[in-house]
Order: C-alpha cells, then structure tokens, then sequence
C-alpha cells in the first residue's frame, strides 16, 4: 500500500528514479541520529545531466529552476534509499543547499533554486519548508548548471 508522500508523488505526476550513485569517492547520504546528509545531486535523468553550461548566458533562467526541480526529486530518490523505501519516514526538509554555475553579473540564484525548494512544498507540505542557501559558482561538476543537497529529519 502507498504511503502519504508516494499518493502524492503519484498525484502530482513525479516517478522517482533509482538513486544515482555517487560519481567519485564519497557516499550518497549519511545518516546520523534523526538527520540524513544527501549528497549534492545533479540534474540527471536516465544517466543523463539534463542541464550544462552557465545559468544567464548558455541556461536560461526556467531550464535552471526546472533543473533545480530534477534535483529535488533525485535527492528524493536518495533520501527514500536512506529510509529503506519507506518516505513516510521522512518528518522534515531540514536545508537545501543549492548551487548554481553562472557569471559574475548574474543575480537570480534564488529564482533557480526555488525550482527544488517549490517541489519540496509541493511533494511534503509544511514539512517540505526549509533553511536554505543559493550560492553562485563558475563551473559545477560534469559541466551542470545546478547542483542541490538537502538535509532531512527522519523518524
């Protein structure tokens, strides 16, 4: 049977991939007490980064945020391997960390991320609001656009 947030995935039309394994030598998330530490995650889809190049000049600003979407729902897949499948377990989006490849006149970093911290509202509700921080950087890893990471309090 379907918990709350899989009938609410399912409602709002998301399926959650696999979780992606890490690209170099670090683990996708640690757990520790109530927290778990989801490692940055890209905007892949089937194996494939989805967004490349620096947001304002090569990425506009709706591909960024829906790439910042993508990271969401990938740190989703993550957290829901941390809790054994179960994302009822899932009590609290605690922070988002997002990062976004850009230049130096660009100033919307907020706007991209909210592309991921929106989703998280949408997929877990007053529980899906978080600290946050939107931070800009000359390149990101693979060449992405975005790159998010989240803590989460689990039960």
């Amino acid at each position: 049977m379907a918990g709350k947030v899989e009938t609410q995935l399912k409602t709002l039309g998301i399926t959650l991939p696999e979780a992606i394994a890490p690209v170099a030598n670090y683990v996708p998330f640690v757990k520790t007490g109530n927290l778990v530490f989801v490692s940055g995650q890209l905007p892949m889809k089937d194996g494939a980064l989805q967004s490349k190049g620096q947001v304002g000049t090569e990425v506009s600003l709706p591909e960024a945020s829906g790439a910042a979407r993508l990271c969401a729902i990938n740190l989703i897949a993550q957290a829901k391997a941390a809790c054994d499948g179960d994302l009822d377990r899932i009590k609290r989006v605690v922070k988002l960390t997002g990062f976004v490849a850009s230049g130096p006149d660009f100033t919307d970093h907020p706007k991209v991320v909210n592309g991921a911290s929106d989703t998280m509202v949408e997929i877990f509700g007053d529980a899906g609001r978080h600290a946050r921080a939107a931070v800009g950087s000359s390149s990101l890893p693979l060449g992405a656009a975005v790159e998010v990471e989240a803590i989460f309090e689990i039960t």
